[in-house]
């Protein structure tokens, strides 16, 4: 089921940060889509919730009242979600986001664990760019996704490392000056892109972009025909079809290696499907050290 209480959740975030900039960085929602919340619910409503002032953003005697009534709903609401007569024979659907390349070489290993114990709960696999995965799980669109984590991940979300892939450099094989020094095809956004501009601003370089495009296998098609030097998880690289075209780049020092996590909104460990795949994943990092995943 589709969580139908994102906006009362970005609500209930504004109202504790009351800083629009901030409140849009956490939920990953753009600044415009988080006002346009706020007016569709005063507008229901038939009251403002929010003063804008010379000194920032202020709750009003309504917005006070409804921020105690948005609480009480999400808290019933979960309470509700909670109950099931036999946890050991979960039902239902259990929405998951991943990349494709997750899928391949994760979400075998990291699901089967979960599709044994309760064979009757409805996996609903999406995919798509993975830059874009912690904004569809804090949007309520999936329950869980498998995504990089980010250095400061959302206060709403909650993340278990399951894998940790290093960052690689890699260039065209008949590029004719392979190296470091550019033009670079980078991600637009996303953990590996603020990875790599760490990793840049550490060497004191502005890199020199030819692309940005979105997702790592368009990136991977750039570099491949010669477009730059990219950044990708050796995952990604590992399972790329475009592989025997391109060359790894050593680099001293490397970049840090780059965790994979499970990621689920904090709210949700209570809700059966989502604490029983997080219960099981514990058992398999504790089986695998390092919070490492078997992936060819």
């Amino acid at each position: 089921m589709r969580d139908d209480h994102r906006e009362l959740r970005l609500f209930l975030h504004l109202a504790g940060t009351l800083n629009f900039g901030r409140t849009s960085l956490d939920c990953h929602v753009s600044p415009a889509t988080l006002t346009r919340t706020v007016q569709r619910l005063e507008s229901d409503l038939g009251h403002r919730l929010l003063d804008r002032g010379p000194r920032g953003v202020s709750l009003t005697a309504e917005g006070h009242r409804f921020r105690e009534y948005a609480g009480q709903a999400l808290e019933l609401w979960r309470a509700y979600r909670e109950e099931h007569p036999n946890p050991a024979e979960l039902t239902g659907r259990l929405a998951v986001f991943a990349t494709v390349t997750a899928c391949q070489a994760l979400l075998p290993e990291l699901l089967t664990p979960f599709r044994a114990a309760h064979p009757q709960v409805r996996l609903d696999l999406r995919t798509g760019d993975a830059a874009a995965a912690l904004a569809r799980l804090d949007e309520g669109e999936v329950d869980v996704a498998v995504a990089g984590i980010p250095a400061r991940l959302p206060e709403p979300l909650v993340s278990r490392t399951v894998a940790t892939t290093d960052l690689v450099f890699v260039t065209a094989h008949d590029r004719p000056d392979p190296g470091l020094g550019g033009p670079f095809v980078l991600p637009h956004r996303g953990p590996v892109r603020d990875a790599a501009d760490r990793w840049f601003r550490t060497r004191g370089v502005a890199p020199d972009l030819a692309a940005e495009p979105e997702g790592h296998e368009a990136l991977l098609t750039l570099v491949a025909l010669g477009c730059g030097t990219g950044v990708v998880p050796r995952l990604v690289l590992d399972h790329s079809a475009v592989r025997d075209r391109l060359t790894e780049i050593p680099t001293d020092p490397p970049p840090r290696p780059f965790p994979i996590g499970l990621c689920v909104r904090r709210s949700d460990l209570r809700r059966p499907q989502v604490a029983a795949l997080w219960s099981l994943t514990a058992e398999f990092t504790r089986r695998s050290p390092g919070g490492r995943l078997p992936y060819p």
